[in-house]
């Protein structure tokens, strides 16, 4: 009787760690958890540093934490310097550039843009979309006529200097293989939480340089490069976006922290599932970003040379990700 009694203790205890919110207790307790701080804004790459000044901003001024993702990526689609974001970005083969943005709340709100022409901001024009319209996203010309209708200014289509002088030097050999190495940062991705345990995320790019024309990357796909749930944690995405839609590598990495992932396991995780699932991966970078809701942190790269920006309201320091190779 005492063995039967044993067995099924035994059981229950096995049984429970497969419970959702039982697990999660277990594994934090086992691995020493310690709670992060709040607020907390994690952004991808180096241009991350000022976006994260610009959200820590906002913050203080009042803002939201939606308003707080919005304000720093917006920082990062002003930057003249930066050719993968905003209209200053390197464009098509075609010679246009055409961005992609998504953002979204703990509460599952959320909109997007893609394929989107003279937009200074795809950030708010995607937050337009969550806010005022019954969908989720609008892409190319609906997107723009959307953004007139919103009263958006429609910018002068033409290369920034250094996005012509770019551009001029590929057509001489126009080579249209999509190759992302860790110089190639085309994206911001950002995501935080507030004192009260909110949390938002935003995602901005004018994509792959030199792509065909209406190609979409990862970032205006809810789940692909974004997404964000009060209830686990958020993450965000980086790289070449082919790479991870092929494994909805956002929403995975939230589900794996649902699970009871810490997010570090839970961006180790996705970059093996990218690995696995995508051929000539020597010349595939991909990198995440997640955050659970007690403000711990992870981070991970298929290739070393992927960063990411931390900031609370007090300090906002550059962390070099770790990787797989």
């Amino acid at each position: 009787m005492s063995q039967r009694r044993k067995f099924i203790k035994q059981s229950l205890l096995g049984s429970a760690l497969f419970i959702p919110g039982i697990s999660k207790a277990f594994t934090t307790v086992s691995k020493g958890f310690s709670p992060g701080d709040k607020p907390l804004i994690l952004s991808t790459w180096n241009h991350g540093m000022p976006a994260n000044d610009a959200a820590i901003s906002k913050l203080k001024s009042g803002g939201t934490i939606l308003d707080a993702v919005e304000a720093g990526v917006m920082d990062t689609e002003l930057d003249m310097n930066n050719l993968s974001v905003g209209l200053q970005g390197l464009p098509d083969r075609e010679g246009i550039t055409t961005l992609d943005a998504s953002i979204m709340t703990g509460d599952g709100s959320c909109g997007s843009v893609a394929f989107v022409r003279q937009v200074k901001h795809p950030i708010s024009l995607a937050r337009a979309v969550m806010e005022k319209t019954p969908h989720v996203m609008l892409a190319g010309e609906g997107a723009r006529q959307f953004a007139i209708a919103e009263g958006f200014p429609l910018e002068e289509e033409v290369l920034s200097p250094k996005a012509s002088e770019a551009y001029a030097q590929w057509k001489k050999t126009s080579q249209y293989k999509p190759v992302i190495n860790i110089e190639n940062h085309d994206t911001i991705g950002m995501i935080g939480i507030d004192a009260n345990g909110n949390l938002a995320g935003s995602c901005t790019t004018s994509g792959l340089a030199y792509k065909m024309h209406g190609r979409v990357g990862d970032s205006p796909i809810i789940g692909a490069g974004l997404y964000v749930d009060n209830e686990v944690g958020a993450a965000t995405a980086t790289g070449l976006g082919e790479s991870i839609i092929r494994i909805c590598g956002s929403f995975l990495i939230v589900e794996l922290m649902r699970q009871g992932r810490t997010p570090q396991e839970a961006c180790e995780e996705a970059v093996k599932r990218l690995i696995a699932k995508n051929r000539d991966i020597k010349n595939i970078q991909a990198g995440f970003l997640a955050m659970n809701k007690e403000g711990q942190v992870g981070a991970y790269a298929v290739h070393p040379g992927f960063n990411f920006a931390k900031a609370t309201l007090n300090e906002n320091t550059l962390i070099d990700s770790k990787s797989h190779f």
